[in-house]
């Protein structure tokens, strides 16, 4: 099957240029935007959920800010809205603020500048890249008579598409029940791949080829002192991934153990429980080598979040892991898991990142939610289906691990430590 049209709309070259002020400030203390910072708020008239805020430099001359200027994240135009603007133009709106941008004051605590607004009609084909505006615009306020005539503060964007095709999957149930996993294109839904999920105490994931365990302590010290911590710890968790045949494809193995910090009953940043994603390599499950690794825990704050981080392997083993992934979402909601190449690097991160643009996104349950996460992978990272199972078992595994750090003076569901029962029984 063919991975579904998205639409990646960018907004880039982000600056603002403000009118010389024609007279000093007031005795009271009101500051001209100048010496405070400015942000902008960009939305899609239609669409109340697509809204990003981005904070914007200041210039002092009418020429092109260079590449190194703000650029707010990206829009995914999923097939849903494209259908829903088929046909229509997309309006976009950009509000921008004078005033401290966070999320105790948010925009009711800044003073609107005015705003611009942009008509755009998207290219048709989907497949073709289109830019629609790139240079200065007036701001406006429409609810001030006689604005046209005042010097009028001016905003620098750059606005553009890029056709972003994906393949969309679906797990048939939560991923702990051994579900099918679904592509999705459209009304039309086939099943691709199964999963086997295990959870035996006394599992040691599996085995590693001598290139990536010559240093123990990395992947195994954590179970040190396992009899000690006996129903005190999350381990032996795997899920294997199947295709249509049978034959394993992919695994998400957990390698260390999710333990509570001493002294609380939840899992700790200092000491996060790890899976490894692993890709065959031969004809044994044994020999399988690992592609990435993720670690999660559950931060402290006064919103409990899942923390995550997911490193790529590179072909030297362990020492030479890339980070690819870095967040927190909330425990109680959920949320959206999302690899993206271009926020890892305008977040400083991604020096050394493989690639460009999306990479894969997985939605996650919140806690004790029923979660049948929705899959997306960019089209450009799928040579095969071998290679969609990759992200099929990373997206198990961040689900999971919303179950592993659970607080610990509460019990799991049945199906996460069913043989420990077992054995009990």
């Amino acid at each position: 099957m063919d991975p579904c049209p998205f639409v990646r709309l960018m907004v880039e070259s982000l600056a603002l240029k403000l009118p010389t002020p024609t007279k000093p400030p007031p005795l009271s203390g009101a500051l001209h935007p100048s010496t405070t910072p400015c942000f902008c708020k960009i939305r899609i008239k239609s669409f109340p959920s697509l809204t990003h805020t981005a904070l914007l430099p200041l210039s002092s001359s009418n020429s092109t800010p260079d590449d190194s200027t703000t650029s707010a994240p990206a829009f995914h135009l999923d097939p849903a809205a494209l259908r829903r603007l088929a046909g229509k133009p997309l309006i976009l709106s950009v509000s921008v603020y004078n005033g401290r941008m966070g999320r105790t004051c948010g925009v009711r605590g800044a003073k609107l500048l005015g705003r611009v607004h942009l008509n755009i009609q998207l290219p048709n084909p989907l497949s073709r890249s289109n830019t629609f505006h790139n240079g200065w615009l007036k701001l406006s306020k429409n609810d001030e008579p006689g604005h046209n005539n005042k010097p009028s503060a001016q905003l620098h964007l750059l606005v553009r598409s890029e056709p972003d095709p994906r393949y969309v999957f679906q797990f048939g149930g939560e991923p702990e029940c051994s579900p099918v996993v679904y592509q999705i294109q459209g009304n039309i839904k086939q099943p691709v791949f199964s999963c086997k999920f295990s959870a035996d105490r006394n599992y040691r994931s599996l085995s590693l080829p001598s290139d990536f365990t010559n240093d123990p302590s990395r992947w195994r010290g954590s179970f040190k002192g396992d009899r000690e911590r006996q129903g005190r710890d999350r381990k032996g968790w795997m899920i294997m991934i199947h295709d249509l045949s049978g034959s394993p494809v992919a695994a998400a193995s957990m390698i260390t153990p999710f333990v509570p910090s001493p002294g609380s009953d939840r899992v700790s940043r200092s000491n996060p429980g790890a899976w490894l994603i692993l890709r065959p390599n031969g004809a044994s499950v044994s020999s399988w080598k690992p592609w990435s690794r993720l670690e999660a825990w559950r931060e402290r704050g006064p919103v409990d979040g899942l923390g995550y981080k997911v490193e790529l392997f590179s072909e030297n083993g362990p020492v030479n892991r890339i980070p690819i992934a870095e967040g927190t979402m909330s425990v109680k909601k959920g949320g959206q898991f999302c690899i993206d190449y271009k926020v890892m690097k305008d977040s400083g991160l991604g020096s050394r990142l493989p690639g460009e643009g999306f990479v894969m996104g997985s939605t996650v349950g919140g806690e004790g939610k029923v979660s049948k996460p929705v899959v997306q992978v960019g089209a450009q990272h799928v040579t095969c289906m071998a290679d969609a199972a990759l992200f099929i078992a990373l997206s198990a595994a961040i689900d999971l691990s919303m179950d592993a750090c659970r607080l610990f003076s509460h019990k799991l569901r049945k199906e996460l430590c069913h043989e420990e029962q077992d054995s009990l029984s």
